[in-house]
């Protein structure tokens, strides 16, 4: 069963410590927005059509295995909610095995944000096709107009736009925090290493790299 495989799917800390997860790879951003039904979104428009980026109050997660709590405080703070992070590891379960699966991260998201308004969505199979990547980036732009941002589980490797390669073969979790170009690009907030904590990347390869995990979106 798919919510099988999506429920047992376990950041590994072997597998983090092989590409060196909590300490080297991806990139960063700088937040703040207001809690509610809507947030009050402090956002940077940028000229054009179809970008928007909300300000990330950035914190690097601080263990190999704590990227869970840690992508979900990153995306809590374009609240304006900072939440420590040893608290919600509690709630999520995670251990030095990690956390076991984005269900375990939207309960948390919606304890926070103080309503029902997360659920996990998950991309079966090996990579999304094309009704899957066009759904995510639906998601992404609907999340981020409203305010919030969406966590994903990712695992693999993938390339942004300028070419970096971010490998995480054990299993990551990110923030979406932004988006350009109509949401073929999306902007990632990383907490695995603060000297690459933001970062973009297409769409189509963030939905490759979230394949047979999932993402948490509003």
């Amino acid at each position: 069963m798919r919510t099988e495989l999506l429920r047992n799917t376990v950041l590994t800390a072997a597998g983090l410590l092989v590409t060196g997860g909590a300490v080297a790879a991806p990139a960063t951003a700088a937040l703040a927005a207001a809690p509610a039904d809507k947030p009050a979104v402090q956002a940077d428009r940028k000229p054009g059509k179809g970008e928007r980026e909300l300000r990330v109050d950035y914190e690097a997660q601080p263990n190999f295995y704590y990227c869970g709590p840690a992508a979900a405080r990153n995306a809590l703070s374009v609240q304006g909610k900072d939440i420590d992070v040893d608290s919600m590891a509690e709630r999520m379960g995670t251990t030095e095995a990690g956390t076991n699966s984005i269900n375990d991260i939207t309960p948390v998201l919606n304890k926070e944000t103080g309503r029902d308004v997360y659920r996990s969505v998950e991309i079966s199979g090996a990579t999304a096709d094309d009704k899957q990547t066009d759904k995510l980036r639906a998601d992404i732009i609907r999340t981020v107009d409203d305010g919030r941002a969406v966590v994903a589980n990712i695992a693999g490797t993938a390339t942004d736009i300028d070419g970096g390669v971010h490998s995480f073969e054990g299993g990551h979790y990110i923030s979406v925090t932004g988006y350009r170009d109509g949401g073929d690009q999306v902007k990632i907030a990383d907490s695995a290493n603060p000297n690459t904590a933001e970062y973009w990347i297409t769409t189509e390869a963030l939905a490759d790299w979230i394949a047979t995990r999932g993402y948490s979106t509003s």
